[in-house]
């Protein structure tokens, strides 16, 4: 009876599986598809470049013995890898290559020439060459035995998969860990302007890892803006809605240090496998592998593996990949794959909401004037506005005090460098109005009196002079007022410097008085 493909690599695939480990045979032989069966030439479909690699180089004499023992000692093998997943109007492309271990090739480079790749079609002429040699194996001596010694290293259990994150051999991926934190969600992390195509297009992912056009998806921006916070939201999300998928948390620095483990204990291998078990994979600060060869390397071949098997890669840089500095080309091009969307610092209306929902998850109360001047005061990022709001309740639980205004000005106090520049602002004001003779709450008033709006203009021009803060905050504690408002004061204080001598004089004693402060 006249065999075809799929009978042939059936039968390869339970003396394959008779030899290697569960997991392994899973993860490297149950993708491989029988593509044709020529005389004794067998043709197998791989996933991918490294797919074939890894073959070559782990399994070669497991897929040896199982040709043989089938097809005989003519029996050949060739690989058509897939370089291209194609879509409803392009069939995939492949490209054929021999099982170069056997005939003593090395494997080709991982971008084959335009002559090589070809569409993928039924009776297609690829080129033959030879798996398993013409029969001399079974008359020569030396060979013969080294046939038997692989066969019986074949026979010999194989090693556990090894978890680079645990001491202990992984069997099952239900048993992972995913290193999420899971106060880390969709549902505590606050949408503003400074994030919302990052956040829409995560949660896009969420919904539907590996299947969106945002693979990979790169997210970037400065330190404390959340980058952390909504990669894990996203594996988070994903856990809950589809628990049979492997999502895996990883920083950068720790994939670096697993690898460099391997290489000491000889266990490449296991770590290569471990991560191609993942169907989400999270890699946070991706910048840390600037300048290391080998690690990049690694994380090349899993990437391409991971995404042209319909995996998901999330990452987050703190520069877009295009300033990123120490990485090889072909490997910042598939950075540019997916989306890559940025975060910025928060706004205002952002922070106050960020205040807010931190109050709502703690239980605490803090009177809308503070938030709005905790909110005010801290400009950088999150995380640090997170720091003073924390350390504002601890003050308050220690000294069992209600939170209030100057309770935020004694916390900012210890926190923020520049905190010292809001106590001069109230100096500013207060000194001013002495000085116009006028209350202090006047210059915060929506009245237009000359004297009152001079006032005003003055204590600007100094706030703007004397402090740190931005002309938005400045306004906000002179009554709310835009910062265009801010800028023309400053301005008409500057040109009455320079055009009337009396003024100039009076702006001159009251910097005397904020200098020797």
């Amino acid at each position: 009876m006249q065999k075809d493909c799929r009978t042939v690599w059936a039968n390869c695939l339970r003396v394959i599986r008779a030899n290697v480990g569960e997991q392994s045979f899973r993860t490297w032989f149950e993708p491989i598809v029988p593509v044709a069966l020529q005389g004794a030439l067998l043709i197998i479909q791989v996933p991918s470049q490294f797919f074939y690699e890894w073959l070559e180089e782990h399994y070669v004499d497991v897929l040896k013995k199982a040709i043989v023992q089938e097809l005989g000692a003519d029996g050949q093998l060739e690989y058509s890898i897939v370089v291209d997943q194609g879509n409803e109007q392009s069939r995939p492309r492949t490209v054929n290559l021999p099982a170069a271990r056997a005939t003593g090739q090395r494997p080709p480079s991982n971008t084959p020439t335009a002559a090589q790749v070809r569409p993928m079609a039924s009776g297609q002429n690829p080129a033959v060459s030879a798996f398993g040699g013409n029969g001399s194996v079974a008359n020569n001596a030396a060979r013969q035995a080294a046939n038997v010694q692989a066969a019986a290293a074949a026979l010999a259990p194989p090693p556990p998969l090894r978890n680079p994150f645990e001491a202990r051999s992984v069997a099952d991926r239900s048993y992972l860990d995913s290193q999420l934190n899971q106060n880390y969600s969709f549902n505590n992390y606050i949408e503003g302007s400074c994030n919302r195509l990052a956040r829409s297009a995560g949660f896009a992912v969420a919904n539907k890892p590996g299947t969106t056009s945002f693979n990979p998806l790169m997210i970037y921006g400065g330190v404390g803006l959340g980058k952390t916070h909504l990669v894990q939201a996203i594996g988070n999300h994903i856990k809950e809605h589809a628990p049979g998928k492997f999502v895996l948390y990883v920083s950068a620095e720790k994939f670096t240090n697993q690898f460099i483990e391997s290489l000491r204990n000889n266990s490449v291998q296991d770590f290569g496998n471990f991560y191609l078990l993942v169907d989400i994979l999270i890699l946070d600060d991706v910048q840390f592998l600037a300048g290391k060869d080998r690690t990049q390397e690694m994380f090349f071949h899993v990437f391409n593996h991971l995404h042209q098997a319909g995996k998901q890669v999330i990452m987050t840089s703190d520069v877009p990949p295009r300033e990123l500095k120490g990485f090889e080309e072909r490997l910042l091009s598939r950075f540019k794959w997916g989306l890559t969307a940025d975060l910025q610092s928060p706004d205002f209306e952002t922070r106050v909401a960020i205040i807010q929902n931190k109050m709502m998850a703690d239980g605490i109360d803090i009177p809308p004037q503070v938030v709005e001047y905790l909110a005010y005061s801290v400009e950088t990022n999150v995380r640090e506005l997170e720091g003073v709001l924390i350390s504002l309740i601890a003050q308050s639980s220690l000294t069992r005090r209600e939170v209030d205004l100057e309770m935020a000005k004694q916390a900012l106090r210890h926190i923020i460098e520049d905190v010292e520049a809001e106590v001069n602002l109230d100096f500013i004001q207060k000194t001013v109005a002495e000085h116009f003779s006028i209350p202090v709450d006047l210059l915060k008033a929506k009245t237009r009196k000359k004297e009152v709006v001079t006032a005003r203009q003055v204590a600007m021009y100094f706030a703007k002079e004397h402090t740190n803060h931005s002309l938005k905050s400045i306004g906000y504690h002179f009554g709310g007022r835009d910062h265009s408002t801010v800028i023309h004061s400053v301005q008409t204080v500057s040109d009455l410097i320079d055009s009337d001598k009396t003024f100039r004089t009076t702006i001159q004693e009251l910097r005397k008085k904020f200098t020797s402060k």
